[in-house]
């Protein structure tokens, strides 16, 4: 499967360069960077068949997809609500660190996740561990768990958010 390889924003570039030396930190800034550019390709091309494995938590509250065929779908809800809300995002890693051997790996991250839209701005500080597989095609995300440890909504346009619904509105603090 042939991927497309999401540009990094210039705070995932800067974040990039300072953690150079740490293992995964271009993988970490691509999942990101695909994130933010809504790329459900990149995400799919990224993550390990065997192990797709991902805890979201964008309220706060723990979702848990134990395989591709559950969080795909979540993942299209939450771009539909991004984009009726005609909100962007974007992310900057605050702290990071790394280990890999030859076969597996992991990583922490800690970000700032940032929504912007019309009706709502929001801002998620995040701590991630990222469980990292090597298969014939490179690195593979074999899990993905996330907590938010802060977060901050601010309903600009509550009307707006009448239009979404209940789940994606949860999404967005609604």
């Amino acid at each position: 499967m042939s991927i497309s390889t999401p540009t990094a924003s210039p705070a995932l570039r800067a974040a990039a360069a300072r953690y150079a030396s740490e293992p995964f930190i271009d993988e970490t800034v691509t999942l990101l960077a695909a994130v933010r550019d809504r790329d459900l390709d990149a995400l799919i091309g990224m993550g390990d068949e065997d192990f797709s494995v991902i805890d979201v938590d964008p309220t706060g509250e723990t979702s848990l997809a134990r395989i591709q065929a559950d969080w795909e779908p979540w993942f299209r809800r939450l771009f539909l609500m991004l984009d009726t809300l005609d909100a962007t995002t974007d992310s900057e890693i605050t702290a990071y660190r790394a280990l890999a051997t030859s076969e597996l790996g992991y990583s922490v991250v800690e970000f700032r996740q940032t929504i912007t839209g019309r009706s709502l701005s929001a801002v998620f500080d995040c701590i991630a561990t990222i469980v990292w597989k090597s298969t014939e095609d490179g690195w593979k995300e074999a899990r993905w768990h996330c907590s938010v440890l802060d977060r901050e909504i601010t309903i600009n346009d509550p009307a707006d958010l009448a239009g979404i619904d209940t789940e994606m509105a949860a999404m967005a603090g609604g």
